[in-house]
């Protein structure tokens, strides 16, 4: 089957679905499909091939902040997909697609990718109205099919009142390296030599108000053992690095919790004895999955897919009004307990989410689609 992926970015500022689009395109590809991968950056194109992958970025046009791009739209028309599937929502290129996939009577496929949860759905509201009047007015409605990345997602699809089918496709994750892991440990060693005198406990992630971030530290600085150390890294948005630093001196925490840009560094996994991601709501959660795969037990808020955490001692996933006494309890734990919910919440990751698996899935998800054109 032929078919066209569409994502704004590819870029590694934007966290973890530019990361997971590209290994869903890449497996699909493996998977015997002639994929197109198709995106925007600032100033640049690219155009390569990877077996039957075909990976394209064109130069993103003004205003950046709506990923328009003349060079992407003229591509669309160029191409003959049996599939548009887009990714993400609220900027131009969903219209492209859009467009596209009517006027060639196509089959449309969209991936909210954790912008239809109800905290994502009402944050900066008015944008979301004005994107869906005016940057791609009519596209919800005339989509074929969603892909969610959990059923959590596709209830939040379904909640909003849309009654087009729905694939549950999960992200997948994969084991790293032993090589990885050393060069990765020796990295953190290295810029933060503090996490190898304490247990680390790891926040990996954007620095954005949707991850909690500041409530996360206030609740660090007031519950957690001293001998214990916070590592934020992550890719500043909301907040910079410097600035979480300064509000954990304001706060009286400084040398308690460290902060530190992720863009260009290997994951931080390899140091850490626990992760903690309290996010108001998560798709997903690639790092959480990514985490686990490290071996690294992970403490999370029930507003992200992971209630299979509690299942088998793998870690922990509790409403925010709890996760204070949690993370008193996570960290009472000596290591090797930690590192026993590690290693089976590492067997269940990698069992359960597979990309050769959720390539299947949607594969199967455009052919029923096909059928019922």
């Amino acid at each position: 089957m032929k078919l066209c992926q569409i994502v704004p970015s590819l870029e590694e500022q934007h966290g973890g679905p530019s990361k997971s689009i590209y290994a869903l395109s890449a497996a699909l590809a493996q998977a015997g499909h002639e994929v197109d991968l198709l995106a925007t950056e600032p100033g640049r194109t690219d155009d390569r091939t990877e077996g039957h992958l075909r990976v394209r970025v064109f130069a993103r046009d003004w205003p950046q902040l709506l990923c328009p791009s003349a060079g992407l739209r003229t591509a669309l028309q160029a191409i003959d997909p049996a599939v548009f599937h887009h990714h993400s929502l609220w900027l131009r290129t969903v219209h492209y697609a859009h467009r596209q996939a009517v006027a060639t009577k196509k089959i449309f496929v969209l991936s909210p990718r954790g912008m239809m949860s109800r905290w994502a759905w009402r944050h900066h509201g008015w944008r979301k109205r004005f994107a869906r009047t005016f940057v791609h007015p009519g596209a919800l409605e005339a989509v074929d099919g969603w892909h969610a990345t959990s059923v959590e997602e596709a209830d939040e699809i379904r909640a909003l009142g849309f009654a087009q089918p729905v694939c549950v496709a999960p992200n997948g994750v994969n084991a790293p390296t032993d090589a990885e892991a050393v060069a990765a440990a020796a990295h953190w060693n290295t810029v933060c030599p503090d996490v190898a005198k304490h247990p680390v406990a790891l926040f990996y992630s954007r620095f954005h108000q949707k991850k909690r971030l500041l409530e996360l530290v206030d609740l660090w600085l007031e519950r957690a053992p001293r001998e214990w150390l916070l590592l934020l890294v992550g890719i500043p948005q909301e907040y910079s690095p410097a600035e979480l630093e300064d509000y954990v001196t304001r706060m009286s925490g400084a040398g308690r919790v460290h902060a530190f840009a992720g863009v260009n560094r290997p994951p931080p996994y390899a140091v850490a004895s626990l992760f903690l991601l309290p996010s108001h709501s998560e798709n997903f959660g690639l790092v959480i999955a990514e985490a686990l795969a490290n071996g690294v037990p992970a403490l999370v808020t029930d507003t992200t897919p992971w209630r299979g955490l509690n299942t088998d001692g793998r870690g922990w996933c509790v409403p925010w009004n709890d996760y204070g006494d949690a993370l008193v309890a996570a960290t009472a734990e000596g290591p090797h307990r930690l590192r026993e919910r590690g290693r089976r919440a590492r067997e269940w990751v990698l069992r359960e989410f597979s990309w050769d698996k959720s390539a299947h899935d949607l594969a199967a998800f455009y052919q029923t689609l096909q059928s019922a054109k």
